[in-house]
Order: C-alpha cells, then sequence, then structure tokens
C-alpha cells in the first residue's frame, strides 16, 4: 500500500471517528434537556449555558469557594488572635511567704543556755514566692484586666507585652469574691483588647482562649462553649460568688487572667479556673461581670457583696419527703418546693431576722422562688442595709420576715 492510500485511510478513520462524537452529542443533549425539563418545569438548558461567564473558560476558577481557599489563606481564629494578641500580656509576681514554724524545743531558754546558743539551727521563715499569670489591656493608658488570684498578696508585679516591654504593675483594686483585678502600667497608646458582649453567647459558639500557659508565651486553644451559668459552687469553688462560662477549651495553669475570644476577636470572658482531674472542662468570668466593677476596681474602691448568712439547698416534695424519712430528725420539712435553710449563720443578719433551720422560703420580695442560685442572685443585687422581704414557710405556718444584708466581707472578717 503507498503512502499516499495510508493517509487517505487514517484521514477517512479520523472523519468517521468525528462523525459518531458528534451524533453522540446531538443524541446527548436532547435527552438532558427532556430530563432537566421534567425536574424542573421551565428549564433551559440552552439559557442555563448561555449564563455561563464567557471571560473565563475555567469554570472551576469561578466557583466561591476555590475563589474564597484562593484568597483567605487563614481563618478566622487567625483574625481573632491578630486583632487581640498584642493586648495579652504575661503578668510575673513575687510575694513573701511567712511561715511560722512550732518550734518550741529550739526556743527554749533552758535548752539553750545548757546546750548552747548555736547547737540549734536556726530554720528560715520566710522565702520568696513567684507566680505567673495572664492579663490584657482594655485601656490605651495602661489599665489591665487579669485575675485577683494572680496578683493578690503580691509584692511586686511585672507585666511583658507581646513586643518584649517590661512594665512595673501597680495592683489598683482587687475583688477576691468575683476573682477580678485590676493593675495600672505606665504606658501611652497601648494596644487594646476589644470588650464583647457575654450576655449574647450561646452554647455552641466558638471559643478561643489566648494566655501564657506553663510559661508559654501567646498561646492559643480553639473551642467551643459548653455551658453558660454555671454556678462558683457547682465548680466546686463555694467562696466566690460567680457565674463561670464553662468551655472545652484548654486552659491551664498560667492561663489564669487571659482573654476567652468569640470568632470575633471580642473578649467574652476571663479565663480562670480548671477543674482537678477533669479535661476538656474550663471555666472563665462573663466579661459582663467584669465590666460592670472594673471602673470601680481602677479607682480602688470596694465592691460590696450583701449576704444575708445562711447556708441553703433547692427543696422539692421528693426531698423533703427523704429528709423526712431520717429516724430521729430535727426537723420536719414542709414536702413543698422553695429553698431550704439548711444553716443560719450566727450573728449574721438571717438571726437578726429569725430564720432557723428547716424553714423554707418560698418568696423573696414578692417574687416565688423555688432555687438557691436565684435567691443569692437577688440578695447579691440588692443594697447594704436595705430591707429585704421574705416569704418563709415554717412547718404549717406561713411567716413574713424582713432581713437587712450586710457587707460579707466585713461579716467575715469578725
Amino acid at each position: 500500500m503507498s503512502s499516499i492510500e495510508q493517509q487517505l485511510r487514517e484521514l477517512r478513520q479520523a472523519s468517521i471517528y468525528g462523525l459518531v462524537m458528534v451524533l453522540s452529542v446531538a443524541a446527548t443533549i436532547p435527552a438532558i434537556q427532556a430530563f432537566a425539563t421534567q425536574l424542573v418545569p421551565g428549564y433551559s438548558l440552552r439559557d442555563a449555558l448561555m449564563q455561563l461567564p464567557t471571560s473565563n473558560f475555567s469554570l472551576l476558577s469561578q466557583t466561591p469557594i476555590i475563589e474564597q481557599i484562593k484568597h483567605n489563606k487563614h481563618n478566622f481564629v487567625v483574625a481573632a488572635v491578630k486583632r487581640v494578641g498584642a493586648a495579652v500580656v504575661r503578668i510575673n509576681t513575687e510575694r513573701t511567704i511567712t511561715i511560722d514554724f512550732p518550734a518550741p524545743f529550739f526556743d527554749d531558754p533552758f535548752l539553750r543556755r545548757f546546750f548552747g546558743e548555736d547547737i540549734f539551727p536556726r530554720l528560715p521563715r520566710e522565702y520568696r514566692q513567684q507566680g505567673q499569670g495572664s492579663g490584657f489591656i482594655i485601656d490605651s493608658d495602661g489599665i489591665v484586666l487579669t485575675n485577683a488570684h494572680v496578683v493578690s498578696r503580691a509584692d511586686t508585679v511585672m507585666v511583658t507585652l507581646k513586643d518584649g516591654r517590661t512594665f512595673q504593675g501597680e495592683v489598683r483594686g482587687i475583688d477576691e469574691l468575683s476573682d477580678l483585678a485590676v493593675v495600672k502600667i505606665q504606658g501611652r497608646n497601648l494596644p487594646v483588647a476589644p470588650l464583647g458582649n457575654s450576655s449574647e453567647v450561646q452554647v455552641g459558639d466558638w471559643a478561643i482562649a489566648v494566655g501564657n500557659p506553663l510559661g508559654l508565651d501567646n498561646t492559643v486553644t480553639l473551642g467551643i462553649i459548653s455551658t453558660l451559668k454555671r454556678s462558683s459552687s457547682q465548680v466546686g469553688i463555694p467562696d466566690k460568688r460567680l457565674d463561670f462560662i464553662q468551655t472545652d477549651a484548654a486552659i491551664n495553669p498560667g492561663n489564669s487572667g487571659g482573654p476567652l475570644l468569640n470568632e470575633r476577636g471580642e473578649v467574652i470572658g476571663i479565663n480562670t479556673a480548671i477543674r482537678a482531674k477533669a479535661e476538656g472542662i474550663g471555666f472563665a468570668i462573663p466579661i459582663d461581670t467584669a465590666k460592670a466593677i472594673k471602673d470601680q476596681l481602677a479607682r480602688g474602691e470596694k465592691i460590696p457583696h450583701p449576704y444575708i448568712g445562711i447556708r441553703m439547698l433547692n427543696l422539692t416534695p421528693e426531698i423533703a419527703k427523704e429528709i423526712n424519712r431520717i429516724p430521729n430528725a430535727a426537723i420536719t420539712v414542709p414536702e413543698i418546693r422553695g429553698v431550704l435553710v439548711v444553716q443560719v449563720i450566727p450573728n449574721s443578719p438571717a438571726m437578726v431576722a429569725g430564720l432557723r433551720r428547716g424553714d423554707v422560703i418560698v418568696a423573696i420580695e414578692g417574687r416565688s422562688v423555688t432555687k438557691a442560685d436565684k435567691l443569692q442572685d437577688i440578695v447579691a443585687k440588692s443594697s447594704i442595709g436595705r430591707e429585704l422581704r421574705l416569704k418563709v414557710q415554717r412547718g404549717e405556718q406561713i411567716q413574713q420576715l424582713s432581713v437587712y444584708p450586710e457587707e460579707l466581707q466585713e461579716a467575715q472578717s469578725f
């Protein structure tokens, strides 16, 4: 076969293949058109094709997801941390710890005269304890917010910024019950962390914890909001008056005082506590709590905390029945819903008002109450020395009592 015949044969085969492809496409398009019309009435393949972009033959490059990935190399966590990171500080403290050794044997004058003054070793009575925590700047003139337990009783406070600058810190105010403190540093035009609203936080929202855990500066962890209004008694910190934000973002020693952020980089809480022997459970003070008292703390003012002086628990008919089944019980509890008074603190406002162990508080200031934390919240929001009217069931009788809250810290000092 000559070369010319060979070329003609190859050209003929190529023509046949091309004709088959054209016929296949011609048969497929009407089928697609008919199928799409059945699924979506009024659908036109021609109109759909006409709407495709003509400036670029690559359909993939026109999809929003691909464009977003191409132009945004980082996620929302990066943006949030960049917005706040420069305002997060490390706080180093030193305090003098005094130890009183019960050493009558060492200090006995007779033994010292007999054996000599130098026979017994002189044990150190004081030592310097170092601590570390986190905080964040809330005012460009150098107001830093942190936890009370980070700076409480500290002799020296040093504040280090992310850029390496170090300042001597002055503790302006501490409120132990809310575990909040304000430290002042001498700076100008300092970076500031934007404050959000913890009242807008919902379970399932993103949570970003920033701080200096275990001495590792500028550490970021990510999680979600696990629950809200977790009381300090539930957390195992009964000496505080707080409702915490619970998160599964890792909060480690040294994170205390650092900010908990939302996905926009706004501070929604102050990292404060971790629960021993539990992973994935951390707690933060709601930023709204801090915003309510930060200015008073910055001025060195004392934060009032009204109290009435009772220990209490939630009472239901079922719990009351269990209590009443106890042989030789000292009290008989009404089988109702309310707040059971378990103990009345001596010389407290509650004792002065006539409250007794076994009383059931069913209303305060005309509002029905069945939860101890709700009663505590109403008392905490009251005023020192201002009357609170209680409706109490004592046995089968209803009592109306008036109690006048006092300052908690003053009461504890006696």
